[in-house]
């Protein structure tokens, strides 16, 4: 039985996480949660996990029936539970936190929120070292990317194919991007995400962010990480092997898998998941267009750029898409955002978490200061 906290519990894979916990209540047990602000949707989750204590994150003082608020009752949460294993599914920088928490406290991390990799990969990954706890991706392509190099071991692997939809725009003439409207962008041809990523979805930018998760978790030249668009979302990642060849992990697009591979590892437990019949679906791949996705590119240049670029990168990114989400920037002006704000210098080396921060501050004012002068 694992003993598991979920951070952001009532999100899309919060959700999702506590209905996998209580499909298989042999195998886990939620004993602590959190949401940001959205007490009802806690109040509603806690019934089907009753033993679990609850947090409000975004809230000052704690309410009846919830224990701990603010940064600090996240903290404690985390710190005082008793628990094995912290799924953070915090949304954006805020889940940053919540991850050095997890590690520190000597609990296992399933990690859903890949900003804490772009932000602080190197000081996260040797806080995990240092306790001796393992990080485990929830991402579908990382997860898929994972248990491959479990499997194969990592001295065989020469490089990864992270695979992605395209998102809602994969289709429209480039063009006609300017014109999008957030509505547009939400609607995602696979999956159902939050409006966020989304978002990043339909400009690649969560690809980008992906591309860097993958380089820092795997330790991974960005020469050596590819991206192919594949609409039917089947292949969730490739790694490419020594010897030449191509292995692939497929599953219909269903985020249950990765996040009970996550929450079960080094175990594995029955899911009641639909098998994908080979013979129902054929396969697409083909190269992205970098001018329908040019924040692809810069995610890779960021990488090249180092710590302090894709900690801005991901700062940037996020001021753009809450920009555009309420009609202060068009879709395209995503990019321009993000770009100008990495035209300033960033240093390549993060030595700690203060920095990062600083560094995150500095690269949302800048963001922001663009989408004001260019209204």
């Amino acid at each position: 039985m694992k003993r598991v906290i979920v951070i952001g519990a009532t999100g899309s894979i919060g959700r999702q996480t506590l209905d996998v916990a209580a499909r298989h209540p042999d195998s886990f047990s939620v004993v602590g949660m959190s949401a940001h602000r959205d007490a009802a949707g806690l109040a509603t989750a806690s019934r089907a996990h009753p033993r679990a204590s609850l947090c409000l994150s975004g809230r000052s003082t704690a309410t009846d029936g919830i224990r701990y608020a603010g940064s600090d009752g996240l903290r404690r949460l985390i710190e005082e539970t008793d628990a094995d294993i912290v799924l953070n599914a915090a949304a954006g920088a805020d889940g940053l936190m919540p991850s050095f928490y997890a590690v520190a406290s000597g609990k296992d991390l399933a990690l859903a929120n890949k900003e804490t990799i772009v932000m602080a990969g190197r000081l996260v990954l040797d806080a995990a070292r240092t306790a001796g706890r393992k990080i485990l991706p929830v991402d579908s392509e990382h997860s898929a990317i994972f248990n491959m190099i479990e499997r194969f071991g990592r001295d065989s692997v020469r490089g990864v194919v992270i695979t992605a939809s395209g998102g809602a725009f994969r289709d429209a003439p480039v063009e006609s991007l300017a014109s999008m409207t957030p509505t547009d962008a939400l609607s995602h041809p696979t999956w159902n995400m939050g409006a966020k990523i989304t978002v990043d979805s339909a400009s690649m930018a969560n690809k980008g962010l992906e591309v860097i998760e993958a380089a820092r978790l795997f330790s991974m030249p960005p020469e050596r990480i590819e991206v192919v668009i594949h609409p039917e979302s089947r292949v969730h990642s490739f790694i490419r092997t020594k010897d030449g060849s191509l292995y692939a992990q497929m599953s219909r697009p269903d985020m249950r898998i990765p996040i009970l591979n996550a929450l079960a590892w080094p175990e594995s437990v029955d899911e009641d998941v639909a098998d994908m019949d080979p013979c129902d679906v054929l396969l697409h791949f083909s190269k992205p267009d970098p001018r329908r996705y040019p924040l692809l590119g810069l995610a890779y240049q960021a990488l090249l750029a180092g710590e302090g670029a894709t900690d801005a990168y991901n700062a940037a990114d996020e001021v753009a898409v809450a920009a555009f989400m309420a009609g202060r920037a068009r879709f395209t002006d995503i990019y321009r955002i993000v770009a100008e704000t990495l035209e300033s210098p960033f240093p390549a080396t993060l030595e700690d978490i203060e920095s990062v921060r600083a560094v995150d501050f500095e690269a949302r004012a800048a963001a922001e200061r663009i989408v004001k002068e260019n209204r």
